[in-house]
């Protein structure tokens, strides 16, 4: 339901669509103006933007109309179909993601029983994008960068679909919009008030928000792309708009990310002690959602601007060595909780 009018199918489509196209590049330019212009300014005591806008509120629209005006660079011995073709491979894997997202009772793009499985499954499609972009490129640098990037993305996808499982068990559903109104009946060992996953599945949220981490190849995990060594790999040789799809990519995907984290952990679009219902419920679901999902996106980029770089083995042994039994560990003390509590 949209707007709460009656709509054929392809309308309603074609208004979800729009919705998306405004709400990606939205969604990247406020958590870009907020935590990597401001936040990571204020932590580093100096002020960030100034000049464009009041307090350089109007940067990012400085920076987009720059990188629109500059010009698309294709390398003389590079695929130049694939070239191209890569980045808007990963700026639909980030659309997609954003799909399956609630953010009310009755807000949801496509209510799909197996929104998650589709969150994972389209979230790996940005892997076939980067690869395509460090091979096409014709670039030893954006090669490496490319290859280091598949690798790391197929390493960290393992504790974060482990991450996942630990809640699906516990929800008994696939459901995005499921497992929040399994969170609004959760009573902790018989409690009076309904609790969010983040209680029993709190090292799920770490693994969960550690995985997402090094799926948006950002520090420590920025080998992919590492400026000193390989000149910002497999994104070397593009520049202008195709650039910016990446850029965009990035932080949009960020922003999804934290926001599922949000309906998984937190509970979405619900908080305990309230069940919001109707068109109020959806404007209200989207506050909360909004809310919970900008301190899950403050906590991704504070560990952005906090630690140094991992080398590749180190990246490659923590993922393998410490992430994965970890999360493991973690879905056999889930089942035996679930059985507990039946």
């Amino acid at each position: 339901m949209i707007l709460g009018l009656d709509l054929p199918y392809w309308a309603s489509t074609l208004i979800k669509v729009g919705i998306a196209l405004v709400a990606v590049p939205t969604a990247t330019a406020l958590i870009v103006q907020t935590f990597l212009f401001k936040t990571m300014a204020f932590m580093q005591s100096r002020l960030g933007p100034m000049e464009a806008g009041p307090h350089g509120s109007l940067q990012l629209m400085a920076d987009g109309a720059k990188f629109v005006q500059k010009e698309l660079i294709v390398p003389d011995h590079a695929d130049r179909k694939v070239f191209v073709l890569a980045p808007v491979i990963v700026l639909i894997s980030t659309f997609l993601l954003y799909v399956v997202v609630p953010i009310g009772p009755g807000a949801v793009g496509e209510a799909l029983d197996t929104g998650i499985f589709f969150a994972l499954a389209v979230s790996s499609i940005s892997v076939i994008g980067i690869l395509a972009a460090g091979w096409s490129s014709a670039n030893k640098y954006s090669l490496i960068g490319g290859l280091r990037a598949a690798g790391q993305l197929i390493a960290y996808e393992l504790p974060l679909v482990l991450a996942v499982v630990g809640v699906v068990m516990l929800a008994g559903t696939m459901s995005l919009q499921g497992i929040v109104h399994a969170q609004s009946n959760f009573h902790l060992f018989g409690s009076s008030i309904a609790l969010p996953f983040f209680i029993p599945q709190i090292v799920g949220f770490v693994l969960f928000l550690i995985a997402a981490q090094a799926e948006l190849t950002q520090p420590p995990f920025d080998m992919p792309v590492a400026e000193s060594e390989l000149v910002a790999g497999y994104q070397t040789e593009y520049s202008g708009l195709l650039f910016l799809f990446f850029y965009i990519g990035e932080f949009g995907t960020a922003f999804a990310l934290a926001a599922i984290a949000s309906t998984l952990f937190l509970g979405g679009w619900w908080i305990p002690l309230y069940h919001p219902s109707g068109a109020w419920g959806d404007v209200f679901g989207f506050g909360v959602l909004f809310v919970k999902t900008m301190l899950v996106s403050f906590l991704i980029f504070w560990i952005r601007f906090t630690y140094p770089r991992l080398r590749e083995d180190q990246l490659q042994a923590f993922a393998w060595k410490v992430l994965i039994p970890v999360a493991l560990g973690n879905l056999v003390v889930t089942a035996v909780f679930k059985v507990v509590l039946h």
